[in-house]
């Protein structure tokens, strides 16, 4: 195949979020919590939940509909699906194959990424090699999540995640615009310090693992904060570092949102402006691989972002995952 290089941009966003909303005051009847401690830690006040009969396929089939629109194209002009997700409909067969079919994109080719929180700024990175290398055009890349269906919600945690899930429409570019850069790290060590036990290979599900509550997430909060708080600057300075570009010129950070105190904290370490910090958590919560692409869509809709404005995405996630990216905005 002829080699290519091409820039890769952004065309198309799309976002959906369920209906149900579960407040901090809801909670506090549930769990030993409070409004007031759940808000000034970790900046949310409220969360949305799936409907019964709404599973993670089904939010990211309509962000990723939403986003094929937003970028002009229609369903069979999608080459690829990516489905970023640590909460798939089932183990086989991958969730992006139940969501081509439910869209409809039978031109594509169709496969899940698992890096949990990092998950979509890892599928930015495989979408736009792709695209780089003329392999395919247009790819349509979703972070959706749904886990509130591995939340025990007896524990003093379930205050963290929402469910909800964005998407995005990658192509080709002009030399002026698009990505500038990437930096991706992993670091297994950190693998017990967020993890769903039972449910693999590992730990088959059981009428003990049920029993025991293996089937729920387990964190150690105080571990994400400290690793989040150190790796993300690390992956920020590394991407302004490779493209010569200072923090000052940074227009927007939009990050994965895993609490207030750990982003403003980052902020704090790369010289960042909190005008600059972009959240949603107080009406979202955590949704995981979907929060990027929510905040992004959210931005993109208001008519916030403008061409040419420089883009800082990061994340950090289970596994231990996180990386950095920069964007120019194109339109």
């Amino acid at each position: 195949m002829r080699q290519l290089v091409r820039n890769v941009k952004i065309i198309g966003t799309g976002s959906y979020t369920p209906s149900q909303i579960l407040t901090n005051r809801e909670l506090e009847k549930m769990i030993d919590t409070s409004d007031e401690w759940i808000y000034k830690t970790l900046g949310i006040k409220e969360r949305r939940i799936a409907a019964p009969d709404e599973c993670t396929s089904d939010l990211a089939s309509s962000a990723g509909i939403k986003a094929i629109e937003d970028a002009g194209l229609k369903a069979e002009d999608i080459d690829l699906i990516i489905v970023a997700t640590a909460t798939p409909d089932r183990l086989a067969p991958s969730t992006a194959c139940i969501v081509q079919d439910k869209i409809k994109a039978y031109n594509s080719v169709a496969f899940d990424l698992s890096a949990v929180c990092s998950g979509f700024l890892y599928g930015m990175s495989v979408a736009a090699q792709f695209i780089a290398s003329g392999v395919y055009d247009h790819v349509l890349v979703i972070g959706a999540d749904t886990f509130s269906r591995i939340t025990d919600w007896k524990r003093r945690d379930a205050v963290f995640f929402g469910d909800g899930a964005g998407a995005a429409v990658l192509s080709n570019g002009s030399a002026l615009e698009g990505f500038l850069a990437f930096r991706l790290y992993s670091d297994g060590r950190g693998k017990w310090n967020f993890t769903v036990p039972a449910g693999g290979s590992e730990l088959p599900a059981t009428n003990e693992t049920v029993e025991k509550g293996l089937h729920y997430f387990q964190m150690n909060g105080r571990a994400v904060y400290e690793t989040g708080t150190t790796v993300l600057p690390k992956a920020i300075n590394q991407v302004l570092s490779d493209t010569n570009i200072s923090i000052d010129q940074v227009d927007f950070l939009v990050p994965h949102q895993p609490s207030k105190l750990l982003l403003e904290k980052t902020a704090e370490i790369i010289g960042l402006p909190k005008e600059k910090l972009m959240t949603n958590m107080d009406k979202y919560a955590n949704t995981s691989g979907g929060t990027i692409p929510i905040l992004l869509d959210e931005l993109k809709h208001s008519g916030k972002l403008k061409a040419g404005d420089i883009i800082l995405f990061a994340a950090v996630g289970s596994g231990w995952t996180y990386g950095a990216s920069l964007l120019k905005w194109s339109y």
